[in-house]
């Protein structure tokens, strides 16, 4: 680490959120598997993109399958997924973009490491909070099965816990709103986060 030395650019953040008329946020969609964070994630980066704002949404399976195809679902590893994705994040931000990102990330250390790296000013943590039968019950990948039986292990909700945020910027109960109602409520929250 003695050796490096990160370059200055000419062109800033603040350039980048000047050109693209928006101020870049990272918002952190967390809660269970199977509680509606991909599919909240993309209805709202769908809504976003539409009023010409510039994002980009990153999803578990998605990063698992290139930047982190490398790690297990250990805990140590685990973690090392959710800070990988946040220098990542963090990066995207430097670009002016408004990032999702869409992980169970599971443990409360772990995204306040994340508000740490990106600001805590620039971390907008959305709980997608949904009662754990519920989730059992949308499992299409039999994960919550699997993991039942002892097949897939550290599984979040079985055996390995979930702490939910303590004061997220917002909290969707997504088995009592509906798609519609959770991302206009989002969408009406974040504007003045966003608008430049």
């Amino acid at each position: 680490m003695l050796h490096i030395h990160p370059s200055t650019f000419k062109v800033s953040r603040t350039n980048r959120s000047e050109k693209l008329n928006q101020t870049p946020r990272l918002i952190w969609f967390t809660g269970l598997s199977g509680s509606g964070k991909s599919t909240l994630a993309n209805a709202l980066e769908f809504l976003l993109y539409s009023k010409g704002y510039a994002t980009y949404l990153m999803d578990g399976d998605n990063v698992r399958t290139g930047l982190c195809k490398d790690l297990t679902f250990s805990i140590e590893d685990r973690i090392e997924n959710i800070r990988r994705i946040a220098e990542v994040g963090n990066l995207m931000l430097d670009a002016g973009l408004i990032v999702l990102s869409a992980f169970i990330s599971p443990f409360i250390a772990d995204r306040e490491m994340i508000s740490r790296l990106v600001g805590a000013e620039n971390f907008l943590e959305i709980y997608v909070d949904c009662p754990i039968e519920v989730c059992e019950a949308r499992d299409v990948k039999g994960l919550y099965n699997k993991a039942r039986q002892g097949l897939i292990p550290n599984f979040t909700g079985i055996d390995s816990p979930y702490e939910p945020p303590i004061n997220p910027f917002a909290q969707i109960k997504t088995n009592e709103m509906s798609l519609e109602t959770s991302v206009q409520y989002l969408f009406d929250q974040l504007e003045p986060r966003i608008i430049y």
